[in-house]
């Protein structure tokens, strides 16, 4: 159930509508907008009428939520989710935000290269992988903890927030004070025993998209992260299997808008695993935006050719500063604006 309060309702009646909820049964989850407070009520309550809440005093607005997912659907947060960080960067907000770097922490000199290419040409996260989940157990499996050393080490010294792969509940304590973003990939979005934990950090979260998860179950599982308490949500399209074999996924760019009509949380795209190839990269980048994604992931190296992970999807530096002048002419036609 969803309760919109009235922009003149006081506190005190706001508690007690939370109160005659929680009685109920309900779990209470309270947003405050810039017009008016809504209260979501989740859980398996007893048997209630929505038209008790409608006549209670500071009630504007008591319906029941129909769809499954209760706190990602946009009825709960109307105008929309804006995760904030502390260096004033918004994502939901007027700027498409860019996050880029290479698919894995490789070495010192390598993340350093690649955090001063990407920030040079507009990027605001650095993104690469200390934990990498690889198709084969013989592959490269990522640097661990000293690649979460290396990551904090840039971010501090460039000013770029670092976002990067949690696989498993255990490295969550672990990479807690060297990240600014979780990063959930495809393979682990319906992990739910790890879902259920980000949800009790408070620590923005970025899911992905499942390579054959429907947008429906995409934010089911989003709902396990916000049921916990953890807001700061963030999804992304990367790209989902398809009978295609030219591309390495099918890149569902109608997921974007889709999910931006049924969702108050931020939408991003990940063109380089939404194709795996590096000439359609830039092209589908170009269409996320257009579609209005909120912001981008996209993988970048100094050196792509002897990249450990990725090479085939990676852009070159130059390519990379080439589409970031691209995509500032593309986001004023759709009202946003690229950093």
């Amino acid at each position: 159930m969803i309760v919109a309060m009235a922009q003149t309702a006081t506190e005190e009646e706001i508690q007690y509508v939370m109160s005659r909820m929680m009685d109920l049964g309900f779990n209470v989850h309270r947003t405050t907008g810039t017009v008016q407070t809504v209260l979501a009520g989740v859980g398996t309550p007893i048997v209630f009428d929505v038209k008790d809440f409608e006549v209670m005093k500071g009630v504007a607005e008591a319906v029941r939520i129909t769809s499954p997912y209760k706190l990602a659907g946009r009825m709960w947060k109307p105008e929309g989710t804006v995760v904030r960080f502390a260096n004033g960067v918004e994502v939901g907000g007027k700027e498409v935000v860019v996050m880029a770097g290479p698919c894995s922490v490789e070495s010192r000199e390598q993340i350093f290269t690649a955090a001063a290419q990407v920030k040079a040409s507009g990027a605001k996260f650095l993104r690469g992988g200390a934990f990498k989940p690889r198709s084969s157990p013989y592959s490269f499996q990522g640097m661990g903890l000293e690649g979460l050393k290396l990551l904090r080490e840039v971010g501090d010294a460039t000013g770029l927030l670092i976002i990067s792969e949690v696989m498993e509940i255990s490295q969550i304590e672990l990479m807690m004070p060297y990240v600014d973003v979780f990063q959930i990939g495809a393979r682990n979005m319906q992990n739910f025993n790890l879902l259920r934990e980000i949800g009790q950090v408070r620590k923005p979260t970025l899911l992905k998209r499942g390579i054959a998860a429907t947008i429906e179950e995409l934010l089911l599982s989003a709902e396990y992260i916000l049921a916990g308490g953890n807001y700061d949500v963030m999804l992304c399209e990367r790209g989902i299997r398809t009978f295609e074999t030219y591309t390495r996924n099918t890149m569902d760019i109608s997921a974007i808008p889709v999910i931006k009509t049924l969702s108050h949380l931020p939408m991003l795209g990940d063109p380089s695993h939404g194709v795996g190839r590096r000439d359609k990269v830039p092209p589908m980048a170009r269409a996320a935006v257009a579609a209005g994604a909120d912001g981008l992931l996209i993988e970048v190296h100094p050196n792509p050719d002897k990249a450990v992970s990725d090479g085939a999807q990676t852009l070159f530096p130059e390519q990379f500063e080439k589409l970031m002048e691209e995509l500032r002419m593309i986001a004023p036609a759709v009202g946003r604006k690229i950093g």
